[in-house]
C-alpha cells in the first residue's frame, strides 16, 4: 500500500491530508473521534482502507476556457470560483477521468462554449459522472445553462466512440445564478437515465441526482457495521430515518421483520420504492415525510419500533426528533454520522435521558480528507 502520493494541483483543497502518510491520517482521525466521543464510551480502532486511492465513484468537473480558447475542466480553487484544470485525480476511479476527458473532447468537437459566471455567457457549466463498481457502467450528466443543446446527437455519438463504457447520457439544465451544480430540469439524451450498482448484495439505481456514498468499499463496511450493531435476528421492526434511496434499510431488510424508511426528498423515496421492487424486497416500505414529524406522529400514536437507524445530514438531528426517539423507546438506536461534532451534541441529549453509547466505531470513508464517519450503538442504560 502506498502511504503518500504527490499531486501537482496547487490550491485544490480537496485532499488536505495528502502529504500525511495514510497510517498517520488514521491515527489523527482516531484521536479526533476519541476527543469528541470518547467520553460516551470506548472508541473502537478506526476501519481504514487497504488501498486508499482512486476510491471515488462520482466526480464533478467544471468547464472553463483555457489557452487559445481551448476547452478545459477541473475543480474550483479552495475558497474561490477559479477553476484549476484537472486531467486526473488520485481519488477518482480512473474510469471517471477517462469519461471526463472524452466529454471535453466531444464538447470541443461540437464547439460548446464554457459558461462564464461573471458575464452569464456560454453553454456548458459542469459534467457529473458516476461509475458502477458492479457493472463498469458510466453515467454522464452534462449541465448546461440553457435548454437547447445544439448537435446533441453528434455529441453523444462522439462521446461513446471515445468512451464506450458510457451507458447513459443526460442533460441537466441549470440557468440559476447559484453554486449548486444541478438544476431541476433534465433531458435524456441516451440510454436509461440511470446506472445500477450493488451494495451489500442489493442492487441500486443511480441517477445524476441520487444520493449515494462515493466510496463503495468503505460504505459496505460502514453499513455492515451498523447492521451488526443493530443485532437483527429477523424479529425486529426497523425504522430507517433520513433513508435517502433506502440503502441502509434495504441492506438490513433480509435480517428484519419489517423496515420503514422515511425521507423528505420525493425523488429519493421514489428511487427507494423502485429499488425495493427491483430486488424483490417485500418487507420494506418508504414514506415521503420529514423525519422529525414522522417519528413524532409515530410516538404519539403509540407505534412500536425495535431498532432505529439514524443517518442525518452534517447538521445532525433535531431535539424534537431525539425526544420522539425517547418516546418511541426502541431497544436499540444505531446512529451513523459524517460529523462527529454534531453527533456529540446529539449524544449529549440522548445520554442525559437514559441512553448509553455501548459501541463507537469510526470508519474512514474519505481518505486524505478531514472527514470521518462513525457508527454509535445506543441502548437503554
Amino acid at each position: 500500500m502506498k502511504n503518500t502520493c504527490s499531486c501537482r494541483k496547487k490550491g485544490c483543497g480537496g485532499c488536505p491530508l495528502l502529504a500525511l502518510p495514510y497510517p498517520e491520517q488514521l491515527a489523527k482521525k482516531q484521536k479526533d473521534v476519541e476527543n469528541l466521543l470518547g467520553k460516551f464510551g470506548p472508541v473502537q480502532p478506526i476501519l481504514g482502507m487497504e488501498d486508499p486511492w482512486h476510491y471515488r465513484n462520482k466526480a464533478v468537473s467544471t468547464f472553463c476556457a483555457g489557452p487559445g480558447r481551448s476547452l478545459q475542466s477541473g475543480i474550483y480553487a479552495q475558497g474561490t470560483h477559479r477553476v484549476i484544470p484537472v486531467e486526473e485525480c488520485l481519488l477518482h476511479n480512473p474510469a471517471l477521468d477517462e469519461a471526463i476527458a472524452a466529454v471535453r473532447t466531444a464538447a470541443a468537437a461540437c464547439r460548446y462554449e464554457p459558461f462564464n459566471e461573471d458575464r452569464r455567457t456560454g453553454l456548458i457549466r459542469h459534467v457529473l459522472v458516476r461509475h458502477s463498481r458492479a457493472t463498469g457502467q458510466i453515467l454522464v450528466c452534462l449541465v448546461t445553462a440553457q435548454t437547447a443543446l445544439p448537435g446533441s446527437k453528434a455529441f453523444v455519438t462522439k462521446l461513446r466512440q471515445l468512451c464506450p463504457s458510457v451507458s447513459t447520457v443526460v442533460q441537466n439544465i441549470n440557468p440559476r445564478h447559484s453554486s449548486a451544480v444541478l438544476g431541476s430540469a433534465e433531458k435524456l439524451l441516451y440510454g436509461k437515465g440511470y446506472i445500477e450498482d450493488t451494495l451489500c448484495g442489493v442492487k441500486f439505481r443511480l441517477s445524476a441526482a441520487s444520493f449515494y456514498q462515493v466510496n463503495p468499499v468503505q460504505t459496505e463496511r460502514l453499513y455492515q457495521t451498523a447492521i451488526e450493531a443493530a443485532g437483527l435476528d429477523g424479529s425486529q421492526s426497523v425504522l430507517d430515518a433520513y433513508c435517502g434511496v433506502g440503502t441502509i434499510g434495504l441492506a438490513s431488510a433480509a435480517k428484519a421483520k419489517s423496515v420503514l424508511g422515511v425521507e423528505l426528498n420525493r425523488s429519493a423515496v421514489n428511487c427507494a420504492i423502485q429499488n425495493a421492487k427491483a430486488n424483490g424486497i417485500t418487507n420494506a416500505r418508504f414514506l415521503c415525510a420529514d423525519a422529525t414529524s414522522a417519528i413524532q406522529r409515530m410516538a404519539q400514536q403509540g407505534e412500536r419500533m425495535d431498532v432505529v437507524f439514524l443517518d442525518p445530514p452534517r447538521a445532525g438531528s433535531t431535539p424534537e426528533f431525539l425526544q420522539a426517539v425517547c418516546q418511541l423507546a426502541p431497544e436499540r438506536v444505531v446512529y451513523i454520522s459524517c460529523n462527529s461534532e454534531t453527533q456529540r451534541r446529539d449524544l449529549e441529549y440522548l445520554t442525559a435521558r437514559g441512553w448509553k453509547a455501548s459501541f463507537i466505531q469510526p470508519v474512514d470513508l474519505f481518505p486524505h480528507t478531514e472527514h470521518v464517519e462513525t457508527v454509535v450503538l445506543l441502548t437503554r442504560s
